[in-house]
């Protein structure tokens, strides 16, 4: 065991060596910018609260760094599309792959908001805010919810939410769509839940038994009020001084914007080589964060049902404890970039020890979960996939930018950052800088009890890819 603890500082301190010129603290970045704080009160960006996004004036920051004003840029794992929108603004094309429904979903409004006839989806808008059409529905339909999600409203919400849904049948086109998005958009506000994490926390008084203390998530909105302070707000951003600049910019004006569904991992392969001028993503991190279960309330509406909320599961990136290993991998990826990367993943000499460490402690049944070492194997060698594979697709000097924090478990913090830059410096790409956040973050609360607290970085990459 001590070889193993040894190995992994040994390889460690060498890596953070070799990668010392790289990292510098970048005091203009801060948490509220490299997430979603910073679009809380931005119009349209407002509308859905995505955490697991970063903020637009971060991706405008970026772009002015590194100067892209044309081409086509590429975001694998899009979200909710703060890329593309913000690339489309500024005359570039943008790409973006999303597995998750949600995101597509979000994506697709926006872009129907920027298309279709905006006064008659604000006046659409401003009728049901007004009449409240659903108050006259008697609806025998009920909200179709997921194991995860039974009792997750008070019954008076859940049966004006039922009516609202079904009164949709009477609007067609965009405006069934826009209107069904606005009470997805109220769904953590009027229910018990809150997402948190790995999982949705509950309201004491949604009866269920709590993991410690009681949770009180503080004002539980109606229905009414919610749906009604949401239609406000849309219609509001909807005015044309309330947009985004260049949000109305004629069409000739901004960059076309194309949403893949899936997961990148399927369909990075289908891409054409060297076709993309720059990339912009942040990945889902190795927290065990399961986004199918903080999102379920919103995947129910969308008629996502158990089935397919397994698959989602398993199709996402490797992040938490539940994801197997994704077997047909070898059959997607051209098998050349399979090799590399493999070869890549398994010559990675502090990855693998702190593998080799992880699978000790499991063996020791020190691990609060006995799959974080299958986690963290998978998600890094997934990772490797992905890096490969957008060396192929971008053209030389083009720049890749991943945001992604380091993580710990068993004590022994993984340094995301290094390992993946690792791996961009084999897959073809220079480091050019990784920006540390000044402030760092903490750990679990299991995490500190058991081995005390230490700060581990968050970090913004900039690699370039190489000239051929």
């Amino acid at each position: 065991m001590l070889s193993n603890l040894e190995a992994v500082q040994e390889n460690n301190a060498a890596l953070e060596a070799r990668f010392a010129d790289k990292l510098k603290v970048n005091y203009q970045l801060n948490r509220q910018l490299v997430s979603f704080q910073a679009n809380k009160n931005k119009p349209v960006y407002r509308w859905f609260k995505y955490k697991e996004g970063f903020s637009e004036a971060f991706v405008q920051h970026l772009l002015d760094y590194l100067a892209l004003n044309e081409g086509h840029i590429i975001d694998p794992f899009a979200g909710t599309g703060t890329v593309l929108f913000v690339a489309s603004e500024r005359g570039l094309q943008a790409t973006g792959i999303e597995l998750l429904p949600v995101g597509c979903e979000i994506m697709h409004v926006r872009k129907l908001m920027q298309n279709d006839d905006v006064a008659t989806l604000q006046s659409l808008i401003e009728r049901w805010r007004r009449e409240q059409p659903w108050q006259q529905i008697q609806s025998h339909s009920t909200f179709p919810h997921l194991r995860i999600t039974h009792g997750a409203f008070p019954e008076d919400t859940q049966r004006a939410l039922e009516r609202y849904l079904a009164a949709l049948a009477s609007e067609r086109g965009a405006a069934t769509q826009v209107l069904r998005f606005a009470a997805m958009c109220v769904l953590e506000e009027i229910s018990y839940t809150r997402k948190d994490g790995q999982y949705l926390r509950w309201d004491y008084r949604s009866g269920r038994r709590q993991r410690s203390k009681p949770f009180d998530k503080g004002k539980i909105l109606n229905f009414e009020e919610a749906i009604t302070c949401k239609l406000d707000e849309i219609s509001l951003d909807l005015q044309p001084s309330g947009f985004l600049p260049g949000f109305f910019g004629s069409p000739a004006e901004k960059g076309k914007i194309e949403v893949l569904r899936g997961s990148c991992l399927d369909v990075l392969p289908t891409l054409e080589a060297a076709s993309f001028d720059g990339l912009i993503t942040s990945p889902p991190y190795a927290n065990r964060y399961d986004y199918t279960r903080t999102y379920a309330l919103e995947l129910a509406l969308l008629g996502i049902g158990e089935i397919e909320i397994r698959e989602l599961r398993q199709a996402m990136v490797s992040c938490t404890v539940e994801n197997r290993e994704k077997t047909h991998l070898q059959n997607v990826f051209g098998k050349a970039i399979y090799q590399q990367a493999a070869a890549a993943f398994d010559n990675q000499q502090e990855l693998q020890a702190i593998l080799s460490y992880l699978e000790w402690q499991k063996s020791m049944k020190m691990l609060n979960n006995a799959g974080i070492p299958r986690m963290i194997r998978h998600y890094f060698f997934e990772l490797a996939l992905v890096i490969f594979e957008c060396a192929r697709l971008l053209k030389p000097k083009a720049p890749f930018v991943m945001v992604n924090d380091n993580v710990r478990y068993g004590g022994v913090i993984v340094p995301v950052d290094l390992i993946l830059s690792d791996f961009a410096e084999r897959a073809g790409f220079d480091v050019e800088v990784i920006w540390v956040l000044p402030t760092g973050k903490g750990n679990s609360s299991q995490q500190m009890g058991t081995h005390g607290r230490q700060e581990v970085r968050k970090c913004v990459y900039i690699w370039r890819r190489r000239s051929e």
